[in-house]
């Protein structure tokens, strides 16, 4: 296995501070690559593991899949992607495997075929090992307990103990009951934690925490973005979803649509930007299908997961740091500002888009600048002109198809002013417009004009142009 992509400083520092040992804890703020230090190790042991099991959110498995084609030049077959049929008996031979962690609590076939796949000569990571803090969760049980075996293991997060030194137990224990010297939570919670009189489970003091941080700094390397004084003035990160069947089977229908309308043979501009866009809204949730010619519309909706990885992207960034939020249409806007307020209360947002007037948008952005956490808006309406240095974490819920509006888009708080690197996270559907489009931004172009290039060199050939379609 060879690797594709080099390391940072901090990374590098990190990997020599915890590669002597088999078990280690990456506590690495969002943006500083704690995946692609996680495959340097991983790299750095290849002769003394045969395979490695990657435990993370559901949300995640995707991502994980792409971080690994990225960094190292692995072979398709070589990464598994645990999935509703995978079992004991259809397990393909691999080097990765990927898991989600919530299926570890929630499906008996996913914890014997990993119990099946683990041994001594396993590497077991838990990627955003805050999902196992909680001692007496199944899911925490499981993945310890089959972990056991495996000599090398390894826990990621960018929020180790966002309830305080209680997250601590379990993750450690992950690693060996050894570092922190208990047996029990028992007797954990006996030395270090005071429960309210009045609330039982309640905790209200934490004690001896030096004790703790002195038994877990062999093992730990820690660091935030600000320490990193070799990052990029800009980070970019992707996530990565898959669409269900239903959005899956409208994808196609829309493509099928637009060659069925296509009598002339016309594939200008305007057919394009039309097909993407339908493409693009079926992979957001939504299609407002318009027949061309008699112009009838109709609304469908589909149950999709961008926006929980919208929400999962959110619970990883520290508590009361601000993020804008950019989607392209209303449907969105509105979607998200929902999610947003059910998880995070009233008036967390600041609204910025068509359906808030003129005179009330400067409003909304004060609201923000005193208080609002979220800054949600699309390209087109808040994309130019604003100055929102306050936040240094900027999710593309999806895509502008050219380059100068993610450039504007993105410059909103890269400024004058701005005393943090800022990271941006894209979220992208896998085998989709969204990868076409980040291929076009990335080329610095426009989409549209880009497939449009593509096209015009096979116009005279009608299969090949028609291919193309089919393969977006």
């Amino acid at each position: 296995m060879n690797l594709k992509t080099d390391l940072l400083n901090h990374q590098h520092a990190a990997t020599e501070k915890l590669l002597p040992s088999r078990i280690g804890a990456l506590f690495m703020e969002m943006g500083t690559g704690k995946t692609r230090t996680a495959i340097e190790m991983i790299s750095r042991r290849r002769e003394k593991i045969s395979k490695v099991v990657w435990f993370c959110p559901v949300s995640l498995k995707e991502t994980i899949r792409h971080e690994i084609f990225k960094h190292t030049d692995t072979a398709p077959d070589q990464v598994h992607v645990f999935n509703g049929k995978t079992s004991e008996r259809n397990l393909p031979a691999a080097f990765w495997y990927v898991v989600g962690i919530e299926s570890m609590s929630a499906s008996k076939r996913v914890i014997f075929t990993v119990n099946a796949l683990i041994n001594e000569n396993t590497m077991v990571i838990v990627d955003e090992s805050s999902y196992i803090k909680g001692h007496r969760s199944a899911r925490t049980d499981w993945i310890t307990r089959v972990a056991e075996r495996a000599r090398y293991r390894l826990i990621l997060t960018g929020t180790p103990i966002s309830q305080g030194v209680v997250d601590l137990f379990a993750q450690m224990r992950f690693l060996s009951p050894k570092i922190l010297g208990y047996k029990s939570f028992y007797s954990f919670a006996a030395n270090h934690l005071e429960y309210s009189e009045k609330y039982p489970g309640l905790i209200v003091r934490s004690h001896n925490t030096a004790y703790l941080a002195a038994k877990i700094k062999p093992y730990v390397y820690q660091v935030t973005k600000d320490e990193c004084l070799d990052l990029p003035d800009k980070l970019h990160e992707s996530r990565y979803f898959s669409m269900t069947n239903e959005q899956r089977y409208a994808y196609e229908r829309a493509k099928d649509q637009i060659l069925d309308e296509m009598t002339d043979d016309k594939f200008d501009s305007f057919t394009i930007f039309r097909l993407f866009t339908a493409l693009q809204q079926i992979v957001c949730g939504f299609w407002n299908e318009i027949e061309l010619k008699t112009r009838k519309e109709t609304f469908h909706r589909f149950e999709h997961s961008r926006i929980d990885v919208l929400l999962d992207i959110v619970s990883r960034i520290p508590d009361g740091e601000k993020i804008i939020i950019w989607a392209k249409y209303k449907h969105d806007i509105e979607q998200i500002a929902a999610a947003l307020t059910a998880a995070c209360g009233e008036g967390c947002t600041a609204l910025f888009y068509g359906a808030i007037s003129e005179k009330n948008r400067a409003g909304e952005v004060l609201k923000f600048r005193n208080g609002a956490r979220f800054f949600l808006a699309t390209q087109s309406c808040g994309g130019h002109g604003l100055t929102l240095n306050e936040a240094h974490h900027v999710i593309f819920y999806n895509n502008a198809f050219k380059y100068s509006e993610r450039l504007q888009a993105e410059d909103r708080c890269h400024r004058i002013g701005q005393a943090h690197p800022v990271t941006y996270i894209d979220i992208t559907c896998c085998d989709s417009i969204d990868e076409r489009i980040e291929q076009a931004l990335a080329a610095k172009g426009s989409t549209v004009e880009a497939f449009k290039a593509e096209i015009e060199r096979v116009k005279d050939d009608k299969k090949k142009w028609k291919e193309l379609i089919k393969a977006l």
